[in-house]
This record gives structure tokens, C-alpha cells and sequence, in this order.
């Protein structure tokens, strides 16, 4: 979209906008928009919603374009904004059932900084060394954060700590990951490769069924020889 489209769709909610303020707004690194090679900026529909969230936060709560920055730092890492000024960001809920929705990627886009995992998850700092000393877990690749799943991972980490399951004997829960993901490559591998225009699409989906029907039979499996047990 041209900056013209862009006040167009905005200056319904937003009567006062103008062409000067969505320049202001980018000169001051809130918005980005790609040029062209002769120029021109062209926006994104994630510009438009950058730049929504940017004029609201300024019209409903006030809040300077300091904290606003910052508040679009957290949104960017996967995080949700404080409520109030001077708060911490939040972090979404990653958990949900073994269905193909739990795989959309939101929690392994977010992205933590080691103090933010400890204090999202209540558990000290020895416990996260003895897990990634046994590769449980890690950061991301690519740098120093963690995602919503490393988040998850802890948490239960620290509850099977608390019945006296130390970190290094969670490597099989890693191995069988592993091994469960590496199938689902195997199966989607082929659609990946096909030209179609939906290929890439359906390729993530069926990893996606895989990976909950993998899910799904784990937890049979566990419940069934657990009833056995305890029945």
C-alpha cells in the first residue's frame, strides 16, 4: 500500500492522522516500511497494524513514544504489552491440547531473555544449567532467547523436579522429541518438494497432524499403563 492507502484505512479511526504523522512515526523507527527502488514506501498490512496499535496507544492511554517503542520491542519478541507503564511485558499462554493448533509456531516465535524465563517460570537459575548441561533444552538458534516452548519445557521440569526427577533423567523425553520430529520431516519432506502453490502449506499441516497424533497416542499409551498400575 502507498502511504494515501494507508491514511485511507486508518482515517476512519483515526480522523486527525495525517501523511506528516505516518512520516513522523517512521523517522522515529516505529514503522518501516519497504522502499522501492525508485523510493517510494510501500506498507504492509503488518505496517498498518503497527501503526493502529501505535496511534491507539498514543489517543486511548497516553503513553509517550518512549514506551511505546518499547511496548513494540515486546510485541516483535512474541510478548504481550504490560497493562500499565513501567510493568513487565507478558508472556501468552503456550500450553493447549495434543490437537493440530498447539503447532501453529506462535510459542516457538516468542522469544526470552534468560531473566524473563526464570521469572515466567518461578524456577531458579541451577535447574535451567542442569537441563541445557543435558540438552533439554537451549536457547534458540540463532541467539540468546528462549521460546514459548523452552517456557514450557521448565515448568515441567520444575514440577517433576519437586517429585524428585532430576534433569538428567529428562534426555528421554529430548530423544523421543527427536525422534517423533524426524518422522514428521520424513512424511512432509516430499510435499516440500513439489511446486504447487500450496505445497508448502500442506506440508506444515501434515507435520502439524503428525506431531498431534503423536501427542495423542503418547498420552493413551502413558494413561493406559498408568490405569493399569494404580486400577
Amino acid at each position: 500500500m502507498t502511504i494515501g492507502e494507508v491514511m485511507a484505512l486508518l482515517s476512519p479511526e483515526f480522523p486527525d492522522v495525517t501523511i506528516s504523522k505516518i512520516r513522523f512515526l517512521e523517522e522515529q523507527g516505529l514503522v518501516e516500511p519497504r522502499r522501492t527502488a525508485a523510493g517510494y514506501r510501500k506498507f504492509s498490512s503488518s505496517d498498518v497494524d503497527r501503526l493502529r496499535y501505535v496511534l491507539s496507544a498514543q489517543r486511548d492511554h497516553y503513553l509517550p513514544l518512549r514506551v511505546i517503542r518499547e511496548n513494540l520491542h515486546a510485541i516483535d519478541r512474541g510478548l504481550q504489552p504490560p497493562e500499565q507503564p513501567g510493568a513487565a511485558p507478558r508472556v501468552p499462554d503456550a500450553t493447549g491440547a495434543p490437537s493440530v493448533e498447539r503447532f501453529d509456531g506462535s510459542a516457538a516465535r516468542l522469544r526470552l531473555t534468560r531473566a524473563e524465563l526464570l521469572r515466567e517460570s518461578g524456577v531458579d537459575g541451577e535447574l535451567l544449567d542442569a537441563l541445557e548441561g543435558f540438552g533439554v533444552l537451549g536457547p534458540a538458534p540463532g541467539g540468546p532467547w528462549y521460546d514459548g516452548e523452552a517456557l514450557e519445557v521448565l515448568r515441567a521440569a520444575a514440577t517433576l523436579a519437586g517429585h524428585g526427577i532430576e534433569a538428567r533423567h529428562l534426555r528421554v523425553f529430548r530423544s523421543a522429541a527427536d525422534r517423533e520430529v524426524a518422522l514428521a520431516e520424513q512424511v512432509a519432506a516430499p510435499l516440500q518438494r513439489q511446486r504447487s502453490a500450496d505445497s508448502a502449506d500442506r506440508a506444515e499441516q501434515v507435520a502439524r497432524e503428525i506431531a498431534a497424533a503423536c501427542l495423542r497416542l503418547h498420552t493413551a499409551l502413558v494413561a493406559g499403563a498408568l490405569g493399569r498400575i494404580t486400577g
